[in-house]
């Protein structure tokens, strides 16, 4: 039988109100007591359940989730989630909040965590720019006992707890498969489109791209990245140019956002014969499936995502262990054929507009 806070309190001989002092670190107990009722627990081998604690105490979680800022679908569609999680916080006595940063800005970013850890919150979520600011601010959360989540762009070297998204590496890997298989032998280049080398996932996904494009992609050229900061309008004109320079372009890997703007480009060039591997289901990327400009999209569940930081954040202010299987993010890959109909507010397929 696991002992209890009974058998500490009769083992050192003191009362309840005194061994719950020492456990919650209050004031109030002389040392030498102190030093009983920390013997005792040794001795019985007693290991407090937190969570139990916490519920009995009716413990709120105070959250706080850093999101990029601006016209990012699915960056919108992340914090959609977060929203939706906070309308039910109540229930899984989380408090949660949810603040904006501009995109790939890492001094704001790292001025974000510094207020969350001046409020005191359990736990931060965010999407990382790889930056030593940004990885000295999660080390001050860390220090400070907050824990640390990032989301979907990681910071590995940091004294994050843990990350929640996809293997990027494989994402660019898979992406680089595609593309090698949809253009066989047929020539050209291949064009990159990313939102910015400043944040982990977009390189990390170039990376792989790159290694199975040398691997299996018969030698095919690969041109220097082009960043369109997630930005449709820049995206736009960056493409455009693009397939202006290299008339003979086969095909384009967007990793990034700015999809409104590639397929623009594309439809104004009337290159449909390009071949586009694109990243996350939103609008833009919907569009440019159900038109036959984009062939394929890669996808992470941002709800998902948003429900595994939240699970990982309170396990970790309760000093629990994570289900490593429950929090992984899996990458899943859509065509036109495939393309889930989107949903409306109440969570119905809405018919596919005409």
């Amino acid at each position: 039988m696991r002992p209890t806070v009974h058998d500490i309190a009769a083992k050192a001989g003191v009362s309840l109100a005194t061994v719950d002092r020492v456990l919650n670190g209050r004031p109030g107990v002389r040392a030498v007591t102190r030093a009983r009722v920390e013997e005792a627990i040794e001795r019985l081998g007693y290991v407090r359940d937190v969570a139990a604690a916490n519920l009995a105490k009716g413990r709120v979680y105070p959250l706080v989730f850093i999101i990029p800022e601006g016209e990012n679908p699915f960056m919108r569609g992340l914090e959609a989630e977060v929203r939706l999680a906070a309308t039910r916080s109540s229930f899984e006595r989380t408090r949660i909040a949810v603040v904006h940063v501009p995109p790939f800005d890492a001094p704001a970013l790292a001025k974000a965590i510094d207020a969350a850890i001046a409020e005191g919150v359990a736990g931060i979520a965010a999407v990382a720019v790889d930056a030593p600011e940004v990885a000295a601010a999660i080390g001050r959360a860390r220090a400070a006992g907050i824990a640390f989540v990032t989301l979907v762009s990681d910071l590995a070297a940091s004294a994050r707890d843990h990350f929640c998204g996809v293997d990027n590496l494989a994402a660019g890997r898979t992406a680089g498969s595609l593309m090698a298989r949809f253009l066989g032998a047929r020539p050209g280049a291949v064009a990159v489109l990313a939102g910015s080398m400043l944040v982990r996932d977009h390189r990390e996904r170039l990376e792989g791209f790159r290694a199975l494009m040398a691997e299996a992609g018969g030698g095919r050229q690969v041109l220097d990245v082009l960043e369109g900061q997630d930005e449709p309008e820049r995206a736009r004109a960056l493409v455009g140019a693009c397939l202006v320079a290299h008339p003979e372009l086969a095909g384009i890997y967007s990793l990034g956002a700015g999809n409104a703007g590639l397929v623009a480009a594309l439809e104004a060039a009337g290159r449909g014969d390009v071949c586009v591997i694109a990243h996350e289901i939103t609008e833009p990327t919907r569009l440019g499936l159900e038109r036959g400009v984009i062939d394929a999209v890669l996808n992470q569940d941002a709800g998902h995502e948003v429900r595994s930081a939240i699970r990982v954040l309170r396990a970790k202010a309760d000093g629990l262990p994570v289900i490593a299987a429950q929090e992984r993010i899996r990458i899943d890959i859509f065509i036109k054929e495939n393309l889930p109909q989107p949903l409306d507010e109440t969570g119905t397929a809405r018919a596919a507009e005409a």
